[in-house]
């Protein structure tokens, strides 16, 4: 019983770690919106996460977790909105971001 409370407590934890700028492991992963060589957009529990950078790679998914880990060069993180309270549904993510 205690197993199953500590794995839900796990996956509503939300965390990002850095090494060097060239890979980052994320926890509390929802879903994956887009991704490409030069940007990944990911629903988290906190959140909406863009990621920007170059050659850009997802190396592990796995959403029973919520984990993520992405190799490649990091230039820019930038967090929204939960993706269910969006009220600005036409607009793109960053023209929401920086109002």
């Amino acid at each position: 019983m205690e197993d199953k409370y500590i794995s839900k407590q796990m996956v509503n934890r939300h965390k990002l770690v850095i090494d060097n700028r060239e890979k980052m492991e994320i926890y509390g992963v929802l879903h994956v919106d887009s991704f490409d060589d030069r940007e990944i957009i990911l629903e988290t529990e906190q959140g909406l996460l863009a990621m920007r950078g170059e050659e850009l790679h997802i190396k592990n998914l796995n959403l029973e977790q919520g984990e993520l880990t992405v190799e490649g060069f990091l230039l820019e993180l930038a967090y929204s909105e939960m993706k269910g309270l969006r009220k600005d549904r036409g607009k793109s993510f960053f023209e929401r971001l920086f109002k």
